[in-house]
């Protein structure tokens, strides 16, 4: 297999069922990812469980088009939401909220910048708080190293203050003012507490990295002010930018480095040809190529419709998707994807049964009776309709005619089936039915229909009337010889 180092940004896997789509996908991520992992020596399990590791670490994300799919679950959308109340119930009371994609949040976290720090911690996923201190209280926080809030500590005021912000996290201080902010600081404990004092009892320990200062946030902040709440998130802000911020006012964080996150990350979109390409992408579909890519010459952003946030797509997210070419051929592809895609074509390749030694059933050549299914495939259909090889490596550990009769029952007759829209004659074809020795070898049973026994009166003038009728054989499916005398 090529070594991930070699892929294109975006690439497609595309060929006929059973191919070996998805377990190609799972080893190019990884060698995307783990570049300098020998993948071609690994075993599939353990190529698999550093997958899963990487999916959990975020490196790696998957998802599957279909014909409902939009825009709101890849970019973002309003959705909405339902208002708890104090007591943990809903009321009834319906909020809309704007809800990134399942990509954009992707490239949001592909794009992070990673901050180095001496002396205090930031989280890697650190979220921005913006927070009122009222000006009674802001010096005893500068000088004590705190963060206090004029909301009692049962209150739903004080809730997110209390339940959502977690140590690592950054908190931005203001006045009241929504542009300009008096202290940057960093959350040093997980738990909030309450002072015995009389006003603004609610309180978090913190680290200031910069405080009695006055700057204008605007510019960090996308052109936004903040949100008039006590305590709100700060989505649009990111962190390598308030630390930076922070950084030219305060020489004590001259240590402090930030870095690009180069790291490779793998967004997987499993049946990319069944979404409606121009809904799900919209505006994206010029990003996405390599060089409009955030950091490239010719890199490009766009204003999202609904959030206004501006966004780009990142140099290091590798777009990796799959088509089944049963279901729709390369040819009818949307033009804009199949423009900006590189494609690797995967066919039935009979060579992995015999490499895997899935090939032998009870005297049964399985890797040359797929051959022969394939060719007349190909013969009455196209290529783009074979059988592929995967349906039948089951059979390395389970090398019966039991094991083969549920692949044929299950997979290859239902596939034949959908492609010949049930012309069982042309199915006979390929299961070599039309030239077996014996009847009872056949997969599909065929007996003569006798007109005047199923309809009452004359029926001579109705033309195009079957003469014969077809029924699959459950006996010849668990018979060796069955699948012999397809040859």
């Amino acid at each position: 297999m090529s070594n991930g180092k070699k892929l294109g940004l975006n690439t497609i896997l595309y060929g006929p069922p059973g191919t070996g789509k998805t377990y190609n996908t799972v080893r190019y991520a990884v060698s995307i990812c783990e570049p300098d992992l020998d993948i071609d020596s690994m075993k599939y399990e353990d190529v698999l469980v550093r997958f899963k590791e990487l999916k959990y670490n975020g490196r790696i994300e998957f998802t599957t088009f279909h014909q409902s799919y939009g825009y709101e679950e890849f970019i973002e959308g309003i959705k909405p939401i339902m208002v708890s109340t104090s007591d943990g119930e809903y009321s009834k009371d319906v909020k809309y909220d704007i809800i990134p994609g399942v990509f954009k949040e992707f490239c949001t976290e592909a794009a992070k910048k990673k901050v180095e720090t001496k002396g205090f911690d930031i989280a890697d996923d650190a979220t921005i708080w913006k927070v009122t201190i009222r000006s009674e209280v802001r010096q005893d926080c500068f000088d004590n190293n705190r963060v206090r809030i004029d909301w009692k500590f049962d209150s739903d005021g004080a809730s997110r203050f209390i339940n959502d912000m977690v140590a690592g996290d950054i908190i931005i201080s203001t006045d009241g003012n929504r542009k300009r902010i008096n202290g940057i600081a960093v959350i040093t404990d997980e738990k909030a507490y309450e002072l015995k004092t009389e006003e603004d009892k609610t309180t978090r320990d913190v680290k200031w990295l910069a405080k009695n200062i006055d700057l204008d946030i605007t510019d960090i902040n996308e052109g936004k002010i903040l949100h008039r709440m006590t305590v709100a998130r700060v989505p649009k802000m990111k962190i390598s930018d308030i630390v930076e911020l922070a950084g030219k006012v305060n020489n004590n964080l001259a240590g402090t480095v930030i870095k690009d996150n180069k790291k490779p990350y793998v967004f997987i979109i499993d049946e990319i040809n069944r979404g409606n390409i121009s809904k799900i992408f919209g505006e994206l579909i010029t990003l996405i190529e390599e060089t409009k890519r955030a950091g490239a010459d010719e890199a490009m952003e766009v204003t999202l419709p609904y959030s206004g946030d501006t966004f780009s797509v990142p140099k290091n997210v590798y777009i990796l998707g799959t088509m089944n070419t049963a279901d729709r051929s390369i040819a009818l592809m949307d033009t804009a994807l199949r423009r900006r895609f590189d494609f690797i074509e995967m066919m039935p390749d009979t060579n992995v049964l015999k490499n895997i030694g899935a090939d032998r059933v009870d005297g049964l050549d399985v890797a040359a009776m797929l051959d022969t299914i394939n060719e007349r495939i190909k013969f009455l259909y196209d290529r783009e309709h074979t059988i592929g090889h995967a349906f039948f490596t089951g059979l390395k550990d389970n090398p019966t005619v039991e094991k083969l009769a549920t692949i044929f029952s299950k997979s290859v007759i239902p596939l034949l089936q959908e492609y010949f829209y049930e012309d069982y004659q042309k199915i006979q074809f390929v299961l070599g039915d039309n030239g077996k020795t014996n009847e009872a070898y056949k997969f599909i049973k065929d007996t003569d229909v006798v007109v005047k026994n199923i309809f009452k009166g004359s029926v001579d003038e109705v033309i195009d009337l079957p003469d014969k009728k077809y029924e699959i054989n459950e006996e010849a499916l668990n018979n060796i010889e069955s699948y012999k005398e397809i040859m």
